[in-house]
């Protein structure tokens, strides 16, 4: 079953990373997702007021919440929104340590601190083969809501 999913992640550190795990699901016949690029962090220079819309919108009939933690994510004032307001609307939740994935350097980067609550089941998309298994992540994660 395809879930719409909202992709949380710091954006000025983990865009690389982020998108290897966006985009893998269009290299893969058997994943039938449908997902939320969370590309609009881009325009993060707006007021708090505008980026809360933004995240409202953004966050409109998803089912799941995929955070993409990265060496410095649980640091983020708006992960942290969006966590909260995914968990305010009934979405599944999952994180996918990401740190592992070669940024625009080449390198992997340092394991970043989980921001999810304990009962939230987290990855990483090197060690856990996240190319061949994200579809049943974010069906796990909707089925534990």
């Amino acid at each position: 079953m395809a879930h719409r999913t909202f992709f949380s992640f710091h954006y000025e550190l983990d865009v690389q990373r982020s998108s290897v795990v966006r985009k893998s699901s269009q290299f893969k016949d058997q994943i039938n997702a449908e997902w939320i690029d969370a590309s609009l962090w881009e325009e993060s220079k707006k007021s708090d007021s505008a980026i809360r819309r933004l995240i409202a919108s953004a966050l409109e009939g998803t089912t799941v919440t995929a955070v993409l933690i990265g060496s410095q994510t649980a640091n983020r004032r708006w992960v942290n929104y969006e966590i909260n307001e995914s968990v305010a609307r009934g979405n599944g939740l999952l994180g996918i340590y990401i740190h592992n994935i070669a940024g625009f350097d080449g390198r992997a980067s340092a394991k970043g601190i989980n921001p999810l609550p304990s009962w939230v089941k987290t990855y990483d998309w090197v060690r856990d083969d996240g190319y061949q298994n994200l579809g049943q992540w974010v069906d796990h994660a909707y089925e534990m809501r």
